[in-house]
């Protein structure tokens, strides 16, 4: 069965009560038990929900996992990932993560004792560089926010079985129809399911996968544990957003490659990024291990003042801090994802004041060519 018939019948999509091929919104937060000796499935909704639960069951058989997770955020997953950790345990992390990413392990998680040492994953050596005893995860991002560099999937999972290390990838810039990375040796996949796989900018989710279930059973833990649960209502527009992804990636992908294009053939753009343009650094690994560039580039023009003018100006688009929307979105790192990050060190990472990042949406690409010649040319 192909991608985008899975992501219709998937075995979770059809109600076994009722036989709705909605999902049913199960807004309950308890549940009676007809036999106080042998609870049933469900008792408390922090610790199951039956809308939630086809949700988690979804995204594990998209992503080729055992056990699927759904938190109340992006960041949420990502940090009860982490929290599958100890004190005294390190951590490798991608120097350009997300930037909410960068400040949960610079200012919460380093003061409970685990311990990170940021990596350029473009180089696989660095990698192998900085392993130290008391290793035990490697955390990669890619293609990364915003400069799209990119990690070979495969290479680090090897680094990472060589030494018995949990390899874990963020997937939400490529999300499961472009990009598998369990199914190149990764352990744990996260997504900001607010981005690509919700689609609509009208819901904020995460997602987690793992690979095999005694890694699922130490997500869970957390997960009950912390509380950090997504709602079954939210639970349901991500449900009813997964259902297009296909068809709204493709557009949104096609209208990226375009744009990118388009863009670095202007002698007023410095530099385009791009997963899928001629030039970018690591594009036949990323096409090695994704099927498509994705749908979000980044571009420098020549100045900040001219970045500041273009986002003043830009018209039929959205300016805001998040991506993957039916809306093409446009993001200002410096100030928006990655405000987190001193000044100092984004500069070194390439995240300058002259940096636009853009998410592309359904629109018609001739539309978004002429806002952005008309923002770019004031």
């Amino acid at each position: 069965m192909k991608f985008g018939t899975k992501l219709i019948h998937n075995g979770f999509n059809i109600d076994k009560e009722t036989g709705a091929v909605s999902t049913p919104i199960y807004q309950t937060s308890t549940y009676h038990q007809f036999d106080i000796d042998n609870f049933g499935k469900y008792d408390y909704s922090r610790s199951g929900n039956p809308t939630r639960e086809v949700l988690e069951n979804t995204i594990a058989h998209l992503e080729g996992g055992e056990c699927g997770y759904a938190f109340s955020s992006g960041i949420a997953a990502i940090c009860s990932v982490i929290s599958i950790f100890s004190k005294g345990d390190h951590i490798l992390i991608g120097k350009d993560v997300y930037g909410g990413t960068y400040r949960a392990v610079t200012t919460i998680f380093n003061r409970f004792g685990i311990e990170f040492t940021f990596i350029n994953g473009e180089n696989l050596q660095d990698i192998k560089k900085k392993i130290k005893p008391n290793t035990k995860a490697i955390y990669l991002e890619t293609p990364s926010n915003p400069l799209l560099k990119i990690t070979d999937i495969k290479e680090a999972c090897k680094i990472g079985e060589e030494n018995n290390l949990i390899v874990i990838v963020d997937n939400t810039f490529m999300s499961p129809y472009f990009q598998k990375p369990l199914e190149l040796g990764a352990h744990i996949v996260v997504h900001s399911a607010t981005k690509f796989i919700g689609g609509h900018s009208d819901v904020v989710a995460g997602l987690v996968v793992t690979k095999n279930k005694e890694l699922g059973k130490r997500v869970y833990g957390v997960q009950n544990g912390f509380g950090a649960i997504l709602g079954p209502q939210d639970s349901w527009l991500i449900l009813r957003g997964l259902k297009t992804l296909k068809i709204r990636m493709d557009l949104c992908s096609s209208n990226a490659k375009a744009l990118a294009n388009w863009l670095n053939n202007r002698e007023d753009i410095e530099m385009v990024y791009y997963p899928d343009l001629d030039g970018h650094v690591g594009r036949e690994v990323h096409l090695s291990q994704s099927s498509s560039g994705g749908a979000v580039l980044s571009f420098k023009t020549s100045s900040e003042e001219k970045a500041l003018k273009f986002l003043r100006n830009i018209e039929n688009t959205s300016v805001g801090v998040s991506l993957g929307g039916v809306e093409t979105i446009i993001s200002y790192p410096a100030k928006m994802s990655h405000a987190a990050i001193p000044r100092e060190e984004r500069e070194k990472l390439g995240i300058g004041n002259n940096l636009i990042r853009v998410s592309l949406g359904i629109e018609d690409i001739d539309d978004i060519k002429e806002s952005f010649n008309k923002a770019l040319s004031l």
